[in-house]
């Protein structure tokens, strides 16, 4: 390990060691040589750029599709005193013309720029007159056409490997499944690249899965657990995105909506309150998110299934970046397995894609369903593993209960088939509960010999059969037939009794949580005062300079202050997270509030 790049790492970020695969990533990119790396959300990627940028010659060019990702790390640059500058659509044609100027004279050590503005031949000319320390590929799994998130742009970036000869390029990722990361390797054109792939597990996030009922009432019963939080709640529609959003207002929450419909100043509005406010919670569509940085989210709530894994690791892991306790809570129902299932069917990619999404669809349905611990499937679908059962998932916490499925199976199909497979979930358990409904009059089904043999159980339950037995392949629903359920080949065997069915029984999910290891939970009593006037401090400051309170310090800085309550500029400069540009511009003033305590 460089003795330089421990200095920098302590001189300007504040940490005394590195973490993880941090250290020998540096190393291998000053010297010269292509990486590959795989660190979950929140492990600390960027300082695996940032530090090699400060030490080699010329600037870190930072490829990233996200303009807020952008924005958030020059700004959280130029706290730390590092010269960093952007390249995007954001700015005027005065602004691109000063970042270039101080680009070309050799002022600007971390330049950040958008993917479809580096494959311009110009943007290309005029950086190949300019020193470049590395090229830093941000998001790199956008690169995969069978990827969650692909960008067409990302295909083109293999040319930086002729274009700048020589200079180390880097590939990024949260998420990616063995096959994507040899297709990230093959189609960036890496040059023997050394792989670098960290635990995906997110210990501190607490996996909770329930079935869909009420979807208001069960988000009020969740939310109860996490007053004055910071959280994010997805939905699948902008409809229910600003519904839900108007509804929680009502209820006194600082609640804003997030969506590609809104207008872009509202937009940039809501997404500033969400980095700047205590308290505040996002409803949104996958719109939001992003590179988002900020640490202390507790929760991530979806309200509608995700389209895969991978969509749903990323999303969840915007929660608790500060490794302290958070939860990510989903519900889904027979509705939301449908209504994916159709946006693939009636897509126009090419029917390959077709198959690999509704596969990737089924990976995450088959998910909700375990009856073991969650963790160990999420980790091995990207191709880790976790010896034991978590005990931080709800399977773990209160153990799923499976009963014998097998004839309330074989009744749900033999009424789908008995119907003609033309009707839809709620039809077919009408119909199993004997209800005198006019379809059923109409179509006389009420004569038929499945008609009120199934009133051993409730409405939900026969959902939740419907539901599992799609999820398990035994019953399709028919997207060109408005949702018909209709038997499969693997149905045969199961009407006949061959084989034996054990399905979950869906529990209501206890709101009550265990203990959380809050960062103010964990101070001695004669602490909390201090940490208190230190966070209003923080605050007051933040507020005076328009930045987001974890850009001055984490929560963690501001404990081991009140814990260890220094006393001069190099007894903070012990602390984590406090380099010299920090004490500069703010050690005076936190060091008042410690010796006024």
């Amino acid at each position: 390990m460089s003795n330089v790049s421990l200095e920098i790492l302590h001189d300007v970020f504040g940490y005394e060691r590195f973490r993880g695969d941090q250290a020998a990533i540096i190393d291998a990119v000053l010297a010269g040589q292509d990486a590959l790396v795989l660190m979950p959300t929140g492990g600390g990627k960027s300082l695996c750029y940032q530090v090699p940028s400060l030490i080699r010659q010329g600037a870190g060019l930072v490829v990233s599709p996200l303009i807020a990702l952008m924005q958030d790390q020059v700004r959280a640059l130029h706290e730390l005193g590092i010269e960093a500058a952007f390249l995007n659509s954001t700015l005027s044609s005065e602004e691109q013309f000063d970042v270039i100027r101080r680009l070309k004279a050799g002022e600007i050590q971390l330049l950040y720029v958008a993917p479809e503005r580096l494959v311009q031949p110009r943007t290309q000319a005029l950086l190949a007159d300019v020193p470049l320390a590395l090229i830093a590929i941000d998001e790199a799994h956008c690169v995969s056409q069978w990827g969650h998130d692909f960008r067409q742009d990302y295909l083109a970036l293999d040319a930086l490997r002729d274009v700048f000869p020589g200079v180390p390029r880097m590939a990024l990722t949260a998420t990616a499944t063995p096959i994507v990361r040899d297709e990230i390797v093959e189609r960036l054109a890496l040059n023997d690249p050394a792989i670098f792939i960290s635990p995906f597990d997110r210990s501190n996030i607490r996996y909770l899965v329930e079935p869909k009922a009420d979807a208001r009432r069960q988000l009020g019963e969740f939310l109860r657990g996490h007053k004055d939080e910071t959280g994010i709640i997805y939905c699948l529609s902008r409809k229910k995105v600003e519904s839900i959003a108007e509804s929680l207002k009502q209820d006194g929450y600082n609640a804003l909506p997030y969506h590609a419909g809104l207008s872009a100043e509202m937009r940039a509005d809501h997404q500033h309150r969400f980095l700047t406010e205590e308290s505040v919670i996002i409803v949104a569509t996958i719109a939001f998110g992003m590179g988002i940085d900020r640490p202390d989210v507790r929760f991530v709530a979806h309200l509608d299934l995700p389209k895969n894994i991978e969509a749903y690791y990323q999303e969840t892991g915007r929660a608790g970046r500060d490794g302290e306790p958070a939860e990510a809570w989903m519900i889904y129902g027979l509705q939301d397995v449908i209504r994916l299932r159709q946006m693939v069917d009636e897509s126009d990619a090419e029917e390959e894609h077709k198959r690999h999404s509704r596969q990737k669809l089924d990976a995450l349905l088959g998910w909700c369903e375990v009856t073991e611990c969650r963790r160990q499937p999420l980790l091995a679908y990207f191709g880790g593993e976790y010896p034991a059962p978590c005990g931080n998932c709800d399977n773990c916490l209160s153990p799923p209960v499976t009963w014998d499925g097998t004839e309330a199976a074989r009744k749900l199909m033999s009424a789908a088939y008995r119907t003609g497979q033309r009707f839809g979930a709620a039809h077919i358990v009408d119909v199993l509960l004997g209800k005198d409904t006019d379809k059923i009059r109409q179509h006389g089904h009420n004569e038929l010999s499945v008609y009120g043999i199934g009133t051993e159980l409730t409405g939900p339950a026969w959902r939740s059969v419907a539901r599992q037995l799609i999820v398990q392949g035994y019953l399709r629903s028919e997207q060109s037939r408005f949702g018909a359920l209709m038997l499969t080949d693997q149905s045969r065997p199961l009407l006949k009794g061959e084989v034996e069915l054990r399905l979950r029984e869906d529990r209501k999910l206890k709101t009550e949580k265990k203990k959380r290891r809050d960062t103010v939970a964990t101070l001695a009593p004669g602490d909390q005062p201090l940490f208190d006037a230190l966070r209003e401090c923080r605050k007051e400051i933040a507020d005076r300079l328009d930045l987001p309170p974890y850009v001055i310090f984490h929560d963690a800085t501001l404990k081991q202050m009140a814990e260890h309550r220094p006393k001069t500029d190099a007894d903070l400069l012990s602390i984590n997270g406090v380099g010299e540009a920090k004490l500069e511009r703010y050690g005076s003033a936190f060091l008042e509030v410690i010796a006024a305590a």
